[in-house]
């Protein structure tokens, strides 16, 4: 299945969240600088990036009930879990979302791999620890290769069937993908792009990082550099859903509806696509991120550049419901809704900080007013999410290559007080510090509990492409404040 280009993408300055693999001279010229950025920090008595991952690795038996350490030939700046495919007495099979973001000498990919996920005190400490960060995990074997228009900025799965994907990439459309009914591609310079099953439109200017999938109803939310936050819903494209489970893993058959030949739109040769059912507006700068409200299709919010975090209703018009100026003090990256209780919100910002808004009340005096703000990262926040499992814990990753979980019922406990170490941040559970370089995106597994993927790109620290890491920690598990 091939196809012309989704509309033409635009060119812009860089992505703040993610490049393109350098050049050779590039490489060399900032090698040098890291060099000597690291001949000053060893100035200051700081520990270099290699001796806090040492430090860690030699805690990873402790730490953890089992750990995955997948080196990237590409780096990857999404990663997401798809369905469980097997249940087996000592480890599960699962489908794993990425990408490859490459330097041009081959096309950029949609990746769909199979991850075994072993099971809790199945692995021996030495067999943890006895991984390879140079080489590729046995546990993550590529199963398909969706050679994509573009960059892979973004993944997220549709929850009502979780074959059906959507991805952003440097273009005003959303592309839609069904996973298993898409061929295998060999991805070689000069292939063309495999046809998305349908491209979402709507945006007048590059949507790169601003997605989501609504929890009950097939509806999609993107957002992007014209400030805008736009709705979709393809229920009219949906024919079946999950009722024959003997069809594909974990979901039945397709839910995109192919139109027959006349049939359609003006795109209709290039594969469907389909208008938006709602353009809002009310951001002054680019839309960094959107998440649906978990009880309602019809309720969702957005954070931008503009330091602004927004909810909206679909049902009272395009303007903003409330909006909360100086939600934090600087540019808001990412934004979460929290699962179990739905007047909790969470958002991450390039003020290094993580706040957790009531959306009871979420300003004071005009500006925002958080419950709390955790403070835990030494950069930018790139991606926060609440966990499937508990409602009071969540994580956060940033660009200090950390990945930390968070138990808000924690802060200001006695036996927290008591437990953790006196320089720990308030609420602050773990620390996964097995990245070398910031932590792009990270993904909560709902079919195995406490477990975490996540992927950093690494390709200045490490010389690869980059670092995917599936992680289950015992000390969450067993519910111990480290």
């Amino acid at each position: 299945m091939e196809s012309p280009q989704p509309q033409q993408q635009q060119q812009q300055g860089p992505k703040k969240r993610g490049r393109k693999p350098k050049p050779k001279e590039e490489k060399e010229q900032q090698q040098q600088q890291s060099a000597s950025k690291m001949k000053e920090g060893k100035k200051a008595h700081q520990p270099s990036v290699d001796e806090k991952y040492t430090q860690w690795k030699s805690l990873v038996p402790v730490l953890y009930d089992w750990l995955a350490n997948h080196n990237l030939v590409w780096p990857s700046l999404s990663c997401r879990w798809g369905p469980q495919l097997e249940q087996a007495t000592y480890k599960n099979r699962q489908r794993l979302y990425l990408s490859e973001q490459t330097d041009g000498s081959v096309p950029n990919t949609l990746v769909i791999a199979n991850c075994e996920v072993v099971k809790p005190r199945v692995a021996a400490a030495e067999h943890i620890s006895q991984f390879n960060e140079e080489a590729r995990s046995p546990f993550v074997k590529k199963y398909k290769t969706i050679i994509h228009p573009g960059e892979v900025n973004r993944i997220r799965e549709l929850p009502q069937s979780s074959r059906i994907v959507a991805t952003h990439t440097d273009s005003p459309d959303v592309l839609i993908w069904d996973v298993e009914a898409q061929p295998n591609r060999h991805a070689v310079l000069g292939a063309t792009h495999s046809r998305p099953d349908l491209i979402l439109t709507g945006h007048q200017d590059n949507a790169e990082f601003a997605l989501a999938m609504c929890p009950t109803e097939p509806y999609v939310l993107s957002g992007g550099k014209d400030k805008s936050v736009v709705l979709w819903s393809i229920q009219d494209h949906i024919t079946t859903m999950a009722t024959d489970p003997t069809k594909s893993p974990g979901s039945g058959g397709s839910i995109i509806k192919q139109n027959k030949p006349g049939e359609g739109n003006d795109k209709a040769a290039d594969g469907p696509s389909l208008g938006p059912r709602g353009v809002f507006c009310g951001h002054e700068d680019t839309v960094e991120d959107v998440t649906f409200c978990p009880s309602s299709a019809q309720e969702f919010c957005s954070v931008g550049d503009d330091s602004c975090l927004i909810l909206w209703d679909a049902r009272v018009g395009t303007g903003p419901t409330v909006k909360v100026e100086k939600a934090h003090n600087a540019d808001l990256h990412c934004v979460d809704w929290n699962p179990h209780d739905d007047n909790l919100i969470l958002t991450g910002s390039a003020d290094h900080t993580v706040r957790m808004f009531d959306r009871r009340n979420l300003t004071s005096n005009g500006i925002g007013s958080p419950i709390y703000k955790f403070e835990g990262h030494k950069a930018a926040v790139l991606c926060v999410q609440w966990s499937p499992d508990k409602s009071s814990v969540f994580g956060s990753s940033a660009e200090d290559g950390l990945l930390n979980i968070w138990d808000y019922d924690k802060v200001g406990k006695k036996v927290e007080r008591a437990s953790r170490s006196p320089s720990a941040p308030a609420g602050l559970f773990f620390q996964h510090a097995g990245h070398r370089d910031k932590v792009v995106d990270f993904h909560w597994n709902a079919s195995d509990p406490w477990t975490v993927v996540s992927v950093s790109d690494d390709c200045d620290t490490t010389g690869g492409g980059g670092t995917l890491q599936v992680s289950q920690k015992q000390c969450i598990r067993c519910k111990k404040v480290l």
